[in-house]
This record gives C-alpha cells, structure tokens and sequence, in this order.
C-alpha cells in the first residue's frame, strides 16, 4: 500500500511585506514620541532652599499660651480662635511657624501653657493637639493659683 501525498498542498509560505509595514509603523511611532520628550537638564527650574544663618536670630526662649476660664485660647497676649473650635487652626499656624524658626536656628521649640483654675481639662487637650500638629515636643504646664498659697 503506498501513500501519495501532494507537495504543493501543504506548503507555506512566509509573507515579508505585512512584517515590513508594521516595522515601518513601529519605527514611525517611536520617532514621533521620542521627540516629545524633554530631558530634565533643559528645564532651568532652581528649586527654593534654606539659608544657613550666620547669627542667630533672636527668638524667644518660649512661647506661653494661656487658657482662661472660659476657654478662650491666649497667645502672646493676643485671643486666638473662637473659644468652641476645637482645632484651634490659628494657634497651629503660630506654632507650626514658631517651630520652623527654632529649628532654622538650630534652637528648642519650647511652650508652656498655663491653665486658669477652673478651666476645662478638655481645651488643655484642644492645645496639647495643636502643639503636636506643629511638632512640638517640649511642652511644660502651668496654673495661675499656685503663687498665691501661703
């Protein structure tokens, strides 16, 4: 028994022309984008840095926040806030800029809050918050009465 098989049937065939248009296209695309890009040497962009002080400057040794009776938050003897806010945003600004300044001259933030007799225990937290929202790790307590015994 013998088996004959035609050649010409099963013959394939490797078409160069498609292969050669999607190279072209290819080539084309990566042309186009790579003149799009820009290196970053070109950009002259210079980037703001910090200036090394050769004096320091002269800060105060601590900034004293006072809590009065009825909550009012006090600073430098100026009311800051409103006294139902507890996220106190104008004492974090203050102390966020003063704790920028300790440490542009290499100096401890110090603060301490002096807390009036019947003051609420909640708005000395209230100011414990914003001392740490500004970073502030030296923090010291204080009442009024207490000069006052005998």
């Amino acid at each position: 028994m013998r088996i004959r098989r035609n050649i010409n049937e099963g013959t394939l065939t490797f078409q160069i022309a498609p292969m050669v248009d999607v190279v072209f296209i290819l080539l084309l695309f990566f042309m186009v984008s790579a003149g799009s890009i820009r290196i970053e040497q070109e950009l002259n962009i210079q980037l703001p840095g910090r200036v090394a002080q050769e004096e320091p400057l002269a800060i105060p040794d601590e900034q004293i926040i006072q809590i009065e009776e009825d909550g009012q938050v006090v600073l430098n003897d100026e009311p800051l806030d409103a006294r139902d806010s507890h996220d106190l945003p104008t004492l974090v600004n203050l102390l966020t800029r003063y704790k920028e300044s300790c440490d542009a001259n290499q100096q401890d933030a110090l603060v301490t809050i002096s807390c009036a007799e019947n003051s609420k225990y909640q708005r000395a937290v209230d100011v414990l918050d914003a001392c740490a929202t500004a970073k502030i790790k030296s923090v010291t307590f204080t009442t009024e009465g207490l000069g006052e015994l005998e």
